[in-house]
């Protein structure tokens, strides 16, 4: 509640209406396997709304997870590597006796240069095998719908069972929080306006109740056979007090 403002001499209808409205569909194809929510349901932002069925996906990140983390190649490769330098110092110190020839030392010296390489490329496996796990990981991401919104459900579109391709809305949802207020304006009170200013929004009932909101939009193109031009307010609901759709009367101007 707050207190009246005047600035304007006149009260205008308003109709409040959601922040945004989307239909939330599935970044991949596939057959629905559970939708969490229903008309009426409170959601919020990444909230996961409906799944896919995952049995092939899931099975595919275990599989690429079980790669990922086995360092068995790893520290094979390194335990070669550790034992071709071992046998290269060896050398190279009977080489330095007259015991051994050069060629055994340049043998030696090579069996440590393929090792190490060979360490390297278990290392890049290795490697290779985190990121195909994290592109699996993703894949099966996407077979979960989360909402892009904080809000309320409108309308379940898709029911457990059904397939579901990249184009059918599963959900559709509404941002209520906040809520925008439109009216239209007759044109003479245009430069009176800006971005900013307080407004005074008062539902009709039942709702009733004064709330304050700020000039969030104003049209820069008038319809000129109305004489009009419109004008968006954006007032707090974070307790969803307000239902979205409600007819309103609308103040401009600051309490002076």
């Amino acid at each position: 509640m707050a207190q009246a403002l005047h600035a304007f001499s006149t009260d205008y209808d308003c109709v409040n209406t959601p922040t945004v409205i989307v239909e939330v569909a599935s970044p991949a194809g596939g057959l629905i396997s559970e939708v969490m929510v229903s008309r009426g349901d409170i959601v919020e932002k990444g909230q996961i709304i409906a799944r896919l069925d995952s049995q092939v996906e899931q099975t595919t990140v275990n599989l690429m997870r079980e790669r990922a983390a086995s360092k068995a190649e790893i520290e094979a490769q390194a335990a070669r590597l550790k034992l071709a330098q071992s046998q290269r110092d060896r050398i190279e110190k009977l080489v330095e006796r007259n015991v051994s020839p050069e060629g055994d030392l340049e043998e030696a010296t090579a069996a440590v240069e393929v090792a190490s390489r060979e360490l390297a490329m278990a290392k890049m496996r290795n490697r290779i095998a985190e990121l195909e796990l994290d592109r699996s990981e993703k894949l099966l991401r996407q077979l979960d719908v989360v909402s892009p919104i904080s809000g309320l459900v409108l309308e379940r579109m898709r029911f457990e069972g059904e397939f579901a391709d990249q184009d059918a809305a599963i959900a559709r949802l509404a941002q209520l929080d906040p809520l925008n207020i439109e009216t239209f304006l007759p044109v003479s009170v245009y430069p009176d306006l800006e971005i900013g200013m307080s407004a005074e929004i008062r539902p009709d009932d039942p709702i009733g109740g004064i709330y304050l909101g700020k000039v969030t939009v104003i049209d820069r193109v008038f319809d000129a056979a109305s004489g009009t031009f419109g004008v968006r307010v954006e007032i707090d609901n974070d307790d969803l007090a307000i239902p979205a759709g409600h007819r309103c009367m609308i103040t401009f101007g600051i309490d002076g």
